[in-house]
């Protein structure tokens, strides 16, 4: 008894002394959901259901419609996983009725999805396939289609107890073959699992292999699934007479099952300690009395055991209690990030809402300014040829050089936004480098004359002439550099080299540099320089100009094309841009050379052009150019008209010049009319291109052609001849 009673005084100290800390407490929906997601996954469903009325109690407190919704539908969830059918239909219809005044949502086609499961479970077939066909109509209105093939599932598990073997067979076939992607990994393995039921009777081999396909898409966090699969392979290997392997997966199973026991104990627990201590006494004592009646002689040395016995379990059991307040602490510091990775989500989804704002902001900004300033520019074009007086002469050129200027700036924004905004696609086809750089340090022969510089192209000879990647993008990045080159340096020299640093197999890795002998960047600039609207200074920025997008444009299109982009420069003393590329090596190309020039002027000499415009200011100026060449214009203002006067005079013009942003019907959408009746007429599109628009989407509704606001008048000119010449022939 002695023994007893200080067992009894060690075990005596309270387990649950320590005061628990009381978490920061946040009154909304989203944090009471959170609590009550957060003990359904720890099994704690009473908890659970606590959050979860709490959470209604708020919604309703605050008129919350989608919030009470959302709730109702959670607490559906507890209840359907506590198999209490009838409770958690009751909370889905309610959420139902409520989700019925709102949007088609995923909560909405969730909300069906779940009512269809539960009367699965019920045998209620008709009513769970209405319900699983509604969710399936809600999903493909929001296009979700990877939720689709999880009902499907479900559907397929009805036909197969109705008995129509066939026709499930061929739901969950369908189901497998979709591509292995995150959300229909689980889908696919229940698939796999149930036409493994399906052949386990006469083909239980084919059934093994199912089901081994089954296991190795389940994900280890979901064990209920993994034992039902493993359980189930255990069971046909021991069909087969397959001993070794049966028991290999039996032996599986008992250790996942051990760990879903151990995940839904989640602490010792009062009652659970006692019972615990109250064990090892009972052993204690049931040992004492076989060592009394073994070893009689030894009376003393036994006393001495027990105590020692006792002083043991002691201790077992303070360390017990040291392991069960650690493991409340940790579950509060668990709860604590939770709750901070939360607050963060939210901060991030704010952050990226006001870039997108932005983003979409300045593309908007940047596509109103085009109509205007296409106007500015033509007006100036037109005076400019008007032969003004020379004191008018002056204002003009500043007048176009200020436009020019302002159309740079605006295709730079848009440049940037695309940019930033991971529109752009990476292209992978055959170009000729040496062909290309070429080309480019030809267009700026002009400015470099202006400044006095002298361009030099250097590309190794090991360098192969054809690669595979993308032309416009290297091009992008290589005028920025060489015009941001010519732009600081005065009677100097720019370089442009390309050397091969290594090859592996049919790729070859680049290195590109671009040095001039211009003023050079300070140190304390490079750091900064590659930023939108940033340049080495102020008195920089006033002196020389420019928008400060150019190596912000460059830097970005180096990332996507998988590189970065790299400064060396000293003041006074020029800089020096470089990065490394690496390009599939492509095959030769014979390209038959174009000569002569590109148009000629008398192509457009008496054409009749239909221009469909609805700005007044623009079908002045339009027409105006198009006169001055001695071309016939006949204008109409909005879609429909044109589609029906097109239809009137079939075959009477040379060319349809049709604005994109119409009232009524857009140019688009015409053109697309147009095209029904007449595949003759090329009809060339004036857009101030955007984010949403491009020109291989242009094309794709029929258009021939595509002019960009504010044009320049000489390829306005251009582009009109070539496009009625090729498509005409005379």
């Amino acid at each position: 008894m002695k023994y007893i009673l200080l067992l009894l005084f060690f075990i005596g100290i309270p387990c649950f002394s320590q005061e628990k800390n009381t978490p920061i407490k946040v009154d909304s929906i989203t944090y009471y959901l959170e609590l009550s997601n957060f003990h359904k996954n720890n099994y704690t469903y009473n908890k659970a259901l606590e959050f979860g009325k709490k959470a209604v109690n708020y919604a309703t407190r605050n008129n919350l419609e989608k919030g009470l919704a959302d709730t109702y539908l959670a607490i559906g969830g507890i209840y359907y996983q506590l198999k209490k059918t009838d409770d958690a239909i009751e909370n889905f219809i309610r959420s139902l009725a409520i989700y019925n005044n709102l949007k088609p949502s995923s909560n909405i086609a969730f909300c069906y999805y779940n009512l269809g499961l539960c009367y699965l479970d019920k045998n209620s077939f008709a009513i769970a396939e209405n319900y699983f066909d509604k969710a399936i109509s809600i999903y493909e209105q929001i296009q979700i289609p990877d939720a689709i093939e999880l009902i499907n599932l479900q559907k397929g598990i009805i036909y197969k107890k109705k008995g129509n073997i066939n026709l499930a067979t061929a739901l969950f076939k369908n189901i497998i073959s979709k591509n292995n992607i995150d959300n229909l990994f689980e889908t696919k393995a229940e698939a796999y699992y149930q036409l493994a039921e399906i052949n386990e009777r006469n083909n239980p081999k084919k059934a093994i292999d199912y089901l081994e396909k089954a296991n190795a898409l389940t994900s280890n966090n979901n064990i209920s699934q993994k034992l039902k699969i493993i359980r189930k392979i255990s069971t046909l290997y021991n069909k087969t007479n397959s001993v070794n392997q049966s028991f290999y997966y039996l032996k599986r199973y008992v250790h996942l099952k051990d760990s879903l026991s151990a995940i839904n104990n989640d602490s010792i627990g009062e009652a659970a300690f006692e019972r615990y201590i109250a064990n090892e006494q009972l052993k204690t004592i049931e040992k004492m009395d076989k060592e009394n009646k073994e070893q009689e002689k030894s009376i003393k040395f036994s006393k001495l055991i027990s105590i020692l016995s006792i002083a043991l379990i002691s201790i077992l059991s303070l360390l017990s209690l040291s392991l069960y307040k650690n493991n409340i602490i940790r579950k509060k510091t668990n709860q604590l990030l939770k709750e901070k990775n939360l607050e963060l989500e939210v901060q991030k989804e704010r952050a990226e809402r006001a870039s997108k704002a932005r983003s979409e902001f300045l593309s908007t900004v940047s596509h109103e300014l085009r109509t205007p300033l296409n106007a500015i520019n033509g007006i100036t074009h037109i005076l400019l040829e008007d032969k003004p007086k020379e004191s008018q002469l002056t204002y003009l050129n500043s007048l176009k050089f200020s436009g020019n200027y302002l159309s740079t700036f605006i295709n730079d924004i848009l440049e940037i936004n695309r940019v930033e905004s991971n529109a752009l696609e990476v292209e992978h086809i055959n170009f000729n480098i040496r062909e290309l750089f070429q080309n480019i340090m030809d267009s700026f022969v002009e400015i470099a004359n202006n400044n006095n510089v002298i361009c030099r192209l250097n590309i190794e000879e090991t360098v192969p002439s054809f690669l595979i990647g993308d032309p416009t993008k290297l091009s992008q990045i290589l005028i920025n550099l060489i015009n941001n080159s010519l732009k600081f340096t005065k009677d100097g020299d720019v370089w442009v080299n390309v050397f091969q640093t290594g090859k592996d197999g049919n790729c070859v890795d680049l290195h590109f540099e671009i040095i001039d002998t211009g003023i050079g960047i300070l140190k304390e600039k490079q750091e900064t320089i590659f930023d939108s609207f940033t340049q080495g200074s102020v008195e920089i920025n006033r002196k020389y100009g420019g928008t400060g997008l150019g190596l912000s444009i460059v830097r970005r299109l180096v990332e996507i094309l998988g590189g970065k982009i790299h400064l060396e420069s000293e003041l006074d003393k020029g800089a020096k841009f470089y990065f490394d590329l690496a390009f599939p090596i492509g095959e030769e190309i014979k390209v038959e050379k174009k000569t002569g020039l590109g148009y000629d002027e008398q192509w457009l000499i008496g054409r009749k052009i239909l221009l469909v415009e609805d700005n007044k200011i623009n079908q002045m100026i339009t027409k105006k150019m198009l006169e001055r060449k001695q071309m016939v214009c006949t204008i109409i203002e909005n879609g429909e008209d044109a589609i029906e006067h097109l239809e009137k005079h079939r075959n009477e013009y040379d060319l349809v010049l049709m604005d994109v942003h119409l009232p009524g019907i857009n140019g688009t959408i015409a053109t697309e009319e147009i095209r029904k009746f007449d595949m003759q007429t090329p009809i060339i599109a004036l857009t101030a291109i955007s984010l949403d628009e491009n020109r291989e989407m242009l094309l794709s509704y029929g258009m021939n052609e595509v002019i960009t606001k504010p044009f320049d008048p000489e390829k306005f000119y251009e582009i009109i001849a070539t496009t009625i010449i090729s498509r005409n022939g005379n």
